[in-house]
């Protein structure tokens, strides 16, 4: 069986392969850093991207600086300090959303204690009055 020669390559892949081989470069004489972003801070809807996937971390770290640490079986959050802030299975699909229960409830605790804060807040209405009449007198 002959193997189909490529319209764009004018060649079929196997007859490219060697070459493409021997034009690579070496790989460096130490491992790369994989799979560690430091000093991500969290936003407001407490979920780290990785690759397309969004993973939930506690709600508590909102604003605050976490570390995203990535394997090829977990994804790892910390805090500023190293305490964890979540820990999923690593999904390989894209566009998935991984929340972890636990999360779910303290962000709606947290919306619920806001919105009673909310109620119990009065802000103070009364405002100053400038006596501009001062002004007159520069002129």
């Amino acid at each position: 069986m002959t193997a189909r020669v490529h319209t764009t390559l004018k060649a079929t892949p196997a007859d490219l392969f060697a070459a493409d081989q021997r034009a690579m470069r070496p790989l460096p004489p130490y491992p790369p850093v994989f799979g560690v972003r430091p000093a991500v801070r969290l936003p407001r809807n407490y979920y780290v991207t990785v690759d397309t996937n969004q993973y939930s971390v506690d709600p508590t770290f909102i604003d605050r600086l976490v570390t995203v640490r990535s394997t090829l079986d977990e994804i790892a959050v910390t805090g500023p300090h190293g305490e964890p802030a979540a820990v999923h299975p690593r999904h390989w699909g894209q566009h998935k959303v991984i929340t972890d229960p636990a999360h779910a409830q303290t962000a709606r605790a947290m919306r619920r204690d806001l919105a009673t804060a909310g109620e119990r807040f009065q802000p103070d209405t009364a405002v100053d009055i400038a006596d501009l009449s001062i002004y007159d007198h520069i002129a």
